[in-house]
């Protein structure tokens, strides 16, 4: 395995895999608990939205998940605002943390008044997919047949893998247009190779890493339990 790149916001893992591990992998992200608004008070509400887009709209902000959260874990969050304004999720108050503050949630005009308590539980994608944490996505690098013309188009694509020649072929990761420009010169130059691009982007409630490390566990607690249950 290889890391191509790690930060909180993407991780980008180059791994020899077969396809039913790497989504095992990519379905037991949605069983990571994660902190989301579940129940939303609204005492006054003049904007233009039904309180249950409202409530729908609150459900969607990113908050941030923290290490000692549990089941148990209940936050409550005020909002009080008065217009003309814009109401932003920085808007909300209370002991969780908004992971992007920018997000617009509704306009007030004038005099018009916004009074809610929103609270936030934990809970995983498998109940609501507000809960989950990121996005999970693979696919194969490509085994690429090497020849003057083929080598320019590998050598010049772009991509967050760099193609590297293994004797007299290319392993690459390629764009729809650039493979359609192989394809051109020779039908039977591009095939799948063993190796695959791992892809995990978070959303903001916890790190890339964590998002991997979590679901690796639950992939695993749910094998454990299958075998004790077949025993």
């Amino acid at each position: 395995m290889e890391v191509i790149k790690n930060t909180p916001e993407l991780l980008v893992l180059r791994i020899d895999a077969n396809e039913s591990l790497a989504n095992a992998i990519r379905r037991s992200v949605a069983e990571i608990p994660t902190l989301a608004i579940e129940d939303v008070e609204i005492f006054k509400n003049d904007s233009a939205l039904y309180d249950e887009v409202l409530a729908h709209r609150l459900a969607l902000i990113p908050l941030k998940t923290e290490k000692g959260m549990s089941e148990k874990t209940k936050i409550e969050l005020k909002l009080s605002k008065t217009g003309p304004c814009t109401v932003y999720a920085s808007d909300l108050k209370g002991d969780a943390e908004i992971v992007f503050g920018k997000i617009p949630i509704t306009i007030l005009s004038k005099e018009h008044k916004l009074e809610l308590i929103a609270t936030a539980v934990l809970n995983t994608g498998l109940y609501h997919a507000k809960h989950t944490p990121g996005l999970c996505y693979y696919r194969h690098l490509l085994e690429i047949k090497s020849s003057p013309e083929i080598d320019k188009i590998v050598q010049n694509s772009k991509s967050i893998f760099k193609p590297i020649k293994q004797g007299n072929k290319w392993i690459c990761d390629l764009n729809e247009a650039d493979a359609l420009e192989i394809e051109k010169i020779d039908k039977t130059a591009i095939k799948d190779s063993s190796e695959m691009l791992f892809f995990i982007e978070s959303f903001g409630m916890m790190d890339a890493k964590d998002i991997l490390i979590k679901s690796i566990k639950s992939l695993s607690d749910n094998l454990d339990n299958f075998e004790k249950s077949i025993k």
